[in-house]
């Protein structure tokens, strides 16, 4: 009778120790991104501060992983893969192709897009209110509009606006298309220069030279990755160069009214930390953010050819100094 107490006591306690263990277990989130490059940067670690303030922390009750596919297609891919075969909580995929790459590769496993343009453009999801599988996210669609008014508002007489995109980066391609819809509306012309490549952002950015009275850029991520290449050609030719994200005007830029991509980090985090929580992605709408905050670079304008009105400074919620 004391041995069958004492086995059951000893088993009681080994249920118990492996229970705590279980329950100890670290929750794991990998995050990967496409390239780094400011914006993409303050997502990052949006979702990192966003987990630690809802009560994850890393090396205790969290595990994170973190990879940049640095602009490469198939080295994304190769991130998706090896995410997978590790299993995680949550996978977090930052910008459109490193979301499309864990989407063909994560059947199973609880995705998280961050800074994807047109999510159901991408076919990432079936819709923006039922994304219908185990993926959900934050989208970055721009206001064209309103940086179309801004543009506008600063240069009224301009007609031609370039800008440069990468043709095979599918946010990219639905931006442009929006944009020479919209531009045309209002009886303007969009020059295109096309880059597949970081390097080939400053030759696209040369060929607007002598066509375009101002340059616009998205988002694009291969170009945003080299947006001082295009500055140093606004500068030379004094052509002002506009930002779709406000992080680009402390890099050049002569403006944009844009969100703060680190709050979109922060939004994205708490979504994480809902799924972490038992939440199903299927069923959490996409999320979009509404705050928009313009920024403004006087010294860039001067260094490219024009000169910002107080009455926009005024209106500015950020005035970046740049003198070269």
């Amino acid at each position: 009778m004391a041995k069958n107490t004492l086995r059951t006591l000893i088993g009681a306690t080994l249920l118990a120790a492996a229970g705590l263990a279980q329950a100890e277990d670290p929750k794991v989130v990998a995050i990967t991104q496409i390239v780094e490059h400011p914006a993409l940067d303050a997502v990052h670690q949006g979702v990192r501060d966003e987990l630690a303030e809802e009560g994850y922390t890393e090396g205790e009750n969290l595990r994170l992983m973190h990879e940049s596919a640095q602009g490469n297609a198939a080295i994304a891919s190769q991130i998706a893969r090896k995410f997978v075969g590790e299993g995680p909580d949550v996978i977090v995929a930052i910008a459109t192709p490193s979301a499309q790459t864990v989407a063909a590769a994560a059947r199973n496993i609880p995705v998280v897009f961050s800074a994807v343009t047109d999510p159901v453009g991408a076919k990432l999801v079936s819709s923006l209110e039922q994304p219908g599988a185990n993926i959900t996210g934050v989208t970055d669609m721009l206001p064209i509009e309103r940086h179309i008014d801004l543009l506008q508002r600063i240069m009224p007489d301009a007609k031609n606006i370039g800008t440069v995109y990468n043709p095979g980066e599918a946010n990219s391609v639905a931006l442009v298309e929006l944009l020479e819809e919209r531009l045309a509306a209002r009886g303007m012309t969009l020059v295109k220069g096309a880059a597949t490549k970081t390097s080939e952002v400053l030759g696209a950015a040369r060929s607007l030279v002598g066509k375009a009275d101002a340059i616009y850029l998205t988002t694009d991520n291969t170009v945003i990755s080299a947006a001082e290449a295009v500055v140093s050609v606004g500068e030379r030719a004094k052509i002002p160069v506009f930002a779709a994200d406000t992080a680009t005007v402390s890099r050049g830029a002569v403006a944009a009214l844009g969100f703060d991509y680190y709050d979109l980090g922060r939004q994205t985090g708490s979504m994480v930390a809902r799924i972490l929580n038992g939440a199903t992605p299927a069923t959490m709408p996409v999320e979009s953010v509404d705050a928009l905050n313009l920024f403004v670079n006087p010294d860039a304008g001067e260094r490219m050819g024009i000169t910002l009105s107080d009455e926009l400074l005024s209106d500015a919620q950020e005035i970046v100094k740049s003198d070269k």
